[in-house]
């Protein structure tokens, strides 16, 4: 199958001034020639076939949204080559928006006094979108979700969770090939998160889009993506499926365990006495990530109960968002 995008040896570097403190630094700095040279982006390498919905992953700063935004031809690479469908996306700016779609975190390219549809009328007439593909368009969102009540509805008055899934309508709009969503889901209530994940699964296996979806919630990626890019630092770390992810923390295993009184506090008591494990707490559970390489999980069950009492117990494989933890920890696999 062809590459819908290829990206080869990219870099993407920023000259930024060191600046002076004070009125007199500030003075200097105007006159300064004094830059240091950021790299962002460190010779990243991957190609996406059409169809794919990809996790594109990484702590904050890690490059991935001047990965993105070199893909969709908002900056230019300072080295490295890519092509989006075929396109030089800097060089061909209108002919690689009309092949693509954007959702950027909470940033509506909707129109905030108008109903719905008179946003998706004027999108209709910005990208040229014949009558019979947008009706089109417009009865296969009726048949995946309610949006009547939407319609006539400026935006303005709508929620949160109705405007990000009307700004991934309109992203989807003109049927483009590929769909970048950056953290769409953020913000978000657990029932609108998975009308928002069923929506972009649907419309990706009716269209065939290719979905790039950069988040932190790894619901997200559980939920859409069978494969993961995971960027830190500029430099790619991995990028294959999740499965495969997986199996390079096989020894690892989350034990949940019960205690009376306050769950923080003990969690911060159990830290103090398993220095080796990963300790959290929620409201019902606190949570040890147990490296069996290490130490077993019955050994440390064992501390908790002599130590602490315990009054429930589960044991869980390593879950995706524990993975990816991991890996950022130690910058690398």
């Amino acid at each position: 199958m062809s590459s819908i995008i290829e990206i080869k040896d990219v870099t993407k570097e920023f000259k930024v001034l060191n600046r002076h403190e004070g009125l007199k630094g500030s003075i200097k700095d105007l006159f300064s020639r004094d830059y240091k040279v950021i790299r962002a982006v460190d010779n990243i390498s991957m190609n996406v076939i059409q169809g794919e919905i990809v996790g594109y992953l990484g702590p904050n700063g890690a490059g991935k949204s001047t990965t993105i935004k070199m893909m969709t031809g908002v900056l230019e690479p300072t080295s490295g080559e890519i092509l989006v469908d075929g396109n030089v996306p800097y060089k061909n700016r209108t002919k690689n928006a009309q092949n693509i779609g954007v959702v950027f975190g909470q940033r509506s390219q909707l129109w905030w006094a108008l109903p719905l549809v008179e946003s998706f009328k004027i999108l209709k007439d910005i990208y040229q979108i014949s009558d019979n593909a947008y009706n089109e368009m417009i009865e296969l969102y009726r048949s995946l979700v309610d949006i009547e009540p939407l319609m006539h509805k400026p935006v303005r008055q709508m929620s949160l969770g109705q405007r990000t899934l009307s700004d991934i309508l309109a992203a989807f709009l003109h049927d483009p090939k590929i769909v970048f969503l950056d953290e769409p889901t953020i913000g978000l209530d657990v029932s609108m998160k998975s009308k928002i994940r069923t929506l972009i699964h649907a419309l990706n296996k009716e269209k065939n889009t290719t979905v790039i979806l950069t988040t932190h919630d790894m619901g997200d990626v559980d939920a859409l993506c069978k494969r993961i890019v995971i960027i830190d630092k500029g430099r790619m770390i991995y990028d294959n499926d999740i499965e495969n992810l997986k199996s390079f923390f096989g020894s690892y295993r989350t034990l949940k365990v019960r205690m009376d009184g306050d769950l923080k506090e003990a969690a911060e008591s159990v830290q103090s006495i398993l220095p080796d494990c990963s300790v959290t707490a929620d409201d019902e559970w606190i949570s040890v990530l147990v490296d069996e390489d290490k130490e077993g999980v019955i050994d440390v069950l064992g501390t908790l109960q002599r130590s602490f009492g315990i009054k429930d117990m589960k044991l869980e494989e390593i879950s995706s968002e524990d993975v990816i933890k991991k890996i950022y920890e130690e910058d690398g696999l």
